[in-house]
């Protein structure tokens, strides 16, 4: 309760500041109000493209994981390289964590981690409309 206070007298205190504010230092708090709503803007588009990423990533492995041992498949190396590979255990899968390392994971403790990770992300972006 007491903090809705404290933001209700700042709300005040910076509208009467504002009044006092000269049209060339309005402009320039617009400008930088402009500046800092495109940023989140972009902040938000980009999580909402490594979400879009992970859910594509989630059901390729889903996808994996039904191949049968041996079977022949395109790696990707880049988005426009890939290479032939053989699936040779299908429960396992490498996991780039950056930086040029990879880890061995099994695809069930992936597949957990990624079903309490992603609607974690969603409840983190309902807040900002998305």
């Amino acid at each position: 309760m007491a903090s809705s206070r404290v933001a209700g007298s700042l709300q005040v205190r910076r509208m009467a500041d504002l009044e006092k504010m000269s049209l060339d230092q309005l402009k320039a708090v617009k400008e930088q109000a402009d500046i800092e709503v495109n940023l989140l803007q972009d902040s938000l588009n980009n999580i909402r493209t490594a979400t879009g990423r992970l859910e594509n990533a989630f059901a390729a492995l889903h996808d994996l994981s039904l191949c049968p041992q041996g079977k022949k498949i395109l790696v990707p190396l880049t988005a426009s390289l890939y290479v032939p590979g053989t699936i040779d255990e299908a429960d396992k899968v490498l996991v780039d964590i950056g930086t040029g390392y990879f880890v061995e994971v099994p695809i069930l403790v992936f597949a957990y981690w990624f079903e309490n990770f992603l609607p974690l992300t969603y409840s983190f972006l309902q807040p900002a409309g998305v």
